[in-house]
């Protein structure tokens, strides 16, 4: 039995996500079929190398973490990284989260009760919470005065409610203009904020108390917003006077500039590789190849908080996000399998207005995040992602071994015994034999689903498979289904089809291909090959078979309650041939 995953709008591919109830079935299923999982909450801290991969849940309310912590748990992830918890500004706009008025937990996303309701509700599901916290600066000065969303008063150099008054600020009154000027960047107003004196024992103690009000909440740690404008010993000083100070954190440093070195910053806590990022975009504009040295010349990996996007660079340009598709995935794909840095998968919503708050925002109040609703991301719930989470957590503390790229865009490597990965970045697919140092085997491709419908033998230390285009395969020791090992055959020797079919589907619908073969479920259409959505309207698929193998095969839509619609028209025909896989390239045929 294979769990069917709910296909996407057109427009959509990239927002793919399982609804709650089949992520739970995803779960008994593998376990039904020997999956191995991780068990949530058991991986290590973020940025020690051994686990603990970071969901980022840009704008979810605390209500909507909350209830999604379940899900994110059973995925393997041992972090939710939340948005800013304290009081804000008015606004509906996403921006006002980082204008601060004062340093209650009280904002557009929940109430301190709801805060510290999903703390627990996550940390049941084995899963810790991180804090985006905002401590650089206060709302800024063009916004003259008014009431947050809690209630308390702001003016300018003035927070009463911290107390802040025009002593807590730094001298500077304009805004940063020379980023190659470090008194200028950590001292004056970024982008109109009112720029908080961090040299000020005021000032550090307020900020502390803040950080260990959270924690006594139960917060396992915090992203500190625009650190580079903060000298680095500022942020070790207020760290030291923590009553929790070895409590975790990752600090928003973009680049280093004379004067401002990010590894200043890393004897406080891990840094944000930027970097990284725009070395994954070139690869995936360029050539994969290059994806074999990507950390050279960063920070050390243990130092480093590494991401495909977040919330400004998803908006800026700067980086790959949930409209480039297939590149996207595959770029998490690479990061969750990859050695360097501590991951963090990023979810948020669609927007068009790169200010646009969340979905219904207003001024005071955002609703609750659904996966039911196409303009949430839910990029968690892709079945690439997802299953690359429990890939991460299976190979940590490997390293990357038998490295193998086609000189274009097609790369694989090893984690030592514990894992290998293969990534395609080419319009078709790809028939390769590996050398590989897992034990031999029969493993679940992690990346095709939670149910190990598509397996991949290791024996001797080798396997064969067929990747598909702009696809990944991904095995992990954690992943077999216990079978026993067969001999893998030479690539010549592998023959098959590979079917390209396009086909539009509904909400909850799949596809799959069944035919006249037991390969292809002797016309059992819950026994046929199971198509993937990755390059959707476009799914894909692919099956060995003899040489010379006459099949007779149609597209059939399943539904999540059992239901089956056949295409119309006369049965498909194919011959397998004599070397190599046939794809086929069809279009439903209503």
């Amino acid at each position: 039995m294979s769990l069917q995953h709910p296909s996407p709008p057109p427009a959509r591919r990239a927002a793919r996500r399982l609804t709650a109830a089949a992520a739970v079935l995803a779960a008994a299923l593998a376990g039904a079929v020997g999956l191995a999982t991780a068990a949530p909450g058991t991986a290590a801290e973020p940025g020690d190398g051994e686990g603990g991969v970071i969901l980022t849940m840009f704008q979810w309310t605390w209500d909507a973490v909350a209830d999604e912590c379940a899900t994110v748990g059973e995925a393997g992830f041992g972090y939710v990284q939340v948005s800013p918890p304290q009081e804000n500004l008015r606004g509906s706009a996403w921006w006002t989260s980082y204008q601060v008025v004062s340093y209650q937990v009280e904002s557009k996303l929940g109430t301190r009760a709801e805060f510290a309701a999903m703390v627990e509700q996550c940390r049941a599901a084995g899963v810790g919470v991180i804090a985006d916290a905002v401590i650089n600066h206060t709302t800024g000065a063009d916004m003259g005065s008014g009431t947050g969303v809690a209630g308390s008063a702001y003016g300018i150099d003035s927070a009463p409610a911290v107390p802040y008054g025009a002593g807590d600020f730094n001298a500077c009154r304009t805004n940063v203009a020379d980023y190659q000027d470090a008194a200028e960047v950590q001292g004056c107003r970024l982008v109109g904020l009112q720029d908080l004196r961090t040299g000020s024992e005021h000032v550090r103690d307020a900020i502390a108390a803040y950080l260990d009000d959270l924690v006594d909440l139960g917060v396992a740690g915090f992203r500190i917003d625009a650190a580079k404008h903060i000298p680095a010993a500022d942020l070790a000083a207020v760290k030291g006077r923590m009553d929790h100070p070895d409590v975790y954190w990752v600090q928003e440093v973009i680049g280093s500039s004379p004067g401002i070195a990010m590894s200043d910053y890393a004897g406080t806590g891990d840094v944000h590789e930027f970097s990284y990022a725009t070395r994954l975009r070139s690869a995936f504009e360029g050539s994969l190849t290059s994806l074999r040295t990507i950390g050279q010349g960063l920070l050390p990996s243990a130092q480093a908080g590494v991401f495909v996007d977040n919330h400004d660079t998803e908006r800026n340009g700067e980086t790959l996000n949930q409209t480039d598709g297939d590149a996207y995935l595959l770029a998490n794909v690479f990061m969750l399998a990859h050695p360097y840095g501590a991951p963090a998968v990023y979810t948020g919503y669609t927007f068009t207005d790169k200010d646009a708050g969340a979905p219904g925002a207003t001024s005071t109040t955002v609703p609750d995040a659904s996966c039911d609703d196409a303009a949430w991301t839910c990029t968690h719930r892709i079945p690439e992602i997802a299953g690359m989470v429990g890939f991460h957590d299976a190979v940590a503390g490997t390293a990357l071994t038998d490295w193998y790229d086609d000189g274009v865009d097609l790369v694989a490597f090893g984690r030592e015994d514990r894992g290998h990965v293969v990534i395609n970045d080419r319009d078709g697919s790809q028939v390769r034999t590996f050398t590989t140092a897992l034990p031999d085997g029969t493993y679940c491709d992690v990346v095709a689903s939670a149910t190990c419908s598509r397996t991949v033998t290791v024996a001797g230390g080798r396997f064969t498979t067929v990747v598909p285009a702009h696809g990944a395969v991904a095995l992990h020791v954690d992943a077999r289904t216990g079978g026993t090992p067969t001999p893998t055959p030479s690539a010549t020797a592998v023959t098959g089809l590979g079917f390209a079919a396009d086909v539009t589907t509904v909400w909850g619908q799949n596809v799959s291909v069944v035919g006249d073969v037991p390969e292809l479920g002797a016309w059992e259409p819950t026994e046929g090959v199971a198509l993937s959505s990755a390059t959707y309207p476009v799914w894909r698929g692919s099956v060995a078979l003899a040489p010379g193998t006459r099949v007779e095969y149609k597209y059939v839509h399943l539904d999540e309650t059992g239901k089956v619609a056949w295409e119309t028209g006369a049965n498909r025909v194919a011959t397998v041939p004599a070397s190599g896989v046939l794809t086929l390239t069809d279009t439903w045929r209503d």
